[in-house]
């Protein structure tokens, strides 16, 4: 399924050239090879699950309604990404895309939780679990103090690792630009993390632990839904490019890990609403499917 050879590509170019051709089968397949990464890609820039379904499938419909655009000049999953990029940072989408919060808010919302201990909770739930789920949730929270463009150069060239050819043609800047505001994102970042957070950092006193409590009861983990650890299909260091790049520091890769240790989740389209979307009337007059 992560396979990132030379032999995905040519897969894409048969699969769009049997749609063009009107076979619905291979129009399937498409979406279902390529929709997780929209859809890990969404929740990585809007930090909720729900929000990232929903833009998953507004961009789906764009993919697929612009495919005979694709030209084949770059891989199909860039060209993918570039209509991420044009859905997130050139569209009036201020709910999803515009930085509310910047580091210092960030850490002043974390100060106003008070530091609780889960024995005192009582709970079905594993607690390791919960502790995990309010991990995740508060390092995606992070990313939403980056910049929308600073979020997305962030989750293409540090998350999943893609190179800076690939990144700048995504962007639509130069390979320099590209690899300058991904240092200054990573720099932003985790110049945070190692102030406040005590994972990597040991000196610092903040804690999933003790604040998971105050998260559970604040709304932004629920006990009884983990959004981040169920239909996990691996972690993303499992399906990111792995460039070769050396750290000069390198707390610098310990803070990577942390993130790339995310789940990587399924995509919340089931077969079923993905064959109902390819049913739709607009898809079936786009490509005249059989």
């Amino acid at each position: 399924m992560f396979n990132r050879s030379s032999d995905t590509q040519a897969e894409d170019h048969i699969l769009i050239d049997q749609v063009l051709a009107g076979d619905k089968i291979a129009l399937e397949s498409l979406v279902k090879k390529h929709q997780h990464w929209i859809f890990n890609t969404a929740l990585n820039m809007v930090a909720d699950p729900e929000d990232a379904a929903d833009i998953t499938q507004e961009v789906l419909i764009k993919v697929i309604t612009n495919l005979r655009s694709f030209k084949g000049e770059s891989q199909f999953r860039t060209w993918v990404y570039r209509i991420i990029k044009n859905h997130f940072l050139n569209e009036k989408r201020s709910q999803y895309t515009k930085a509310t919060l910047s580091f210092d808010d960030y850490a002043n919302g974390l100060n106003s939780i008070p530091d609780e201990s889960l024995d005192d909770f009582s709970l079905e739930v594993d607690k390791s679990l919960l502790v995990e789920e309010a991990k995740i949730s508060c390092m995606k929270g992070m990313l939403l103090c980056l910049t929308p463009e600073q979020r997305l150069i962030f989750i293409l060239g540090e998350l999943f690792e893609f190179s800076d050819s690939v990144g700048s043609q995504v962007m639509d800047i130069s390979k320099a630009n590209f690899r300058a505001k991904l240092h200054r994102a990573r720099a932003q970042l985790y110049n945070f993390m190692k102030n406040k957070c005590g994972l990597i950092n040991k000196e610092n006193p903040c804690r999933c632990a003790k604040k998971t409590v105050g998260f559970i009861k604040k709304g932004y983990v629920d006990p009884v839904h983990l959004h981040f650890q169920k239909e996990t299909l691996a972690t993303i260091e499992k399906v990111a490019e792995h460039k070769t790049e050396v750290y000069q520091e390198e707390v610098e890769t310990e803070y990577r890990k942390l993130y790339q240790r995310h789940p990587y989740l399924k995509g919340p389209e089931s077969l079923q609403s993905i064959r109902e979307l390819l049913s739709s009337n607009q898809i079936k007059e786009t490509f005249d499917l059989q």
